[in-house]
């Protein structure tokens, strides 16, 4: 992981550079997860609390639809235990609220785990440690 982050994979139409990665203790919390709850997935809405928080789900358990836009998709396998059946790969797709994506269309989000009790709808709630974003300003035009 270049910088100790996981870029994803561009997803965005006409786009050519990772608008989200995940850190080093991202990744390996996740596949931790993915052992316990098989495929994730992560949603990123608006508003308040921990709506303003990266959410881990079981892949598909969030509905997704129009209103929502998939900024990236990530490979978390390291080719070790863990990686799904047959496949070898442990993908996970990161998803924004197109309002919220209308706000941040212009930062990098970096997904990074702390210490400390999330929402109790995300898989890591239980872990003792939660998901928040890092952004950063991009400094290429959108």
């Amino acid at each position: 992981m270049p910088e100790n982050r996981l870029d994803a994979a561009v997803t965005l139409p006409g786009e050519d550079f990772s608008r989200v990665a995940l850190t080093a203790d991202a990744v390996q919390l996740l596949r931790k997860l993915w052992e316990v709850h098989g495929p994730l997935m992560f949603h990123q809405s608006g508003g308040c609390c921990d709506g303003s928080s990266p959410m881990c789900f079981p892949a598909g358990e969030f509905a997704t639809g129009d209103s929502d836009v998939l900024l990236g998709r990530f490979d978390i396998s390291d080719g070790g235990p863990g990686a799904e059946a047959g496949s070898g790969t442990m993908p996970l797709d990161f998803w924004m609220s197109r309002e919220q994506f209308s706000y941040w269309s212009h930062t990098h989000l970096t997904v990074d785990v702390v210490p400390g009790r999330g929402s109790g709808f995300s898989v890591e709630a239980p872990e003792g440690k939660r998901f928040l974003i890092r952004s950063m300003l991009m400094d290429w035009p959108v």
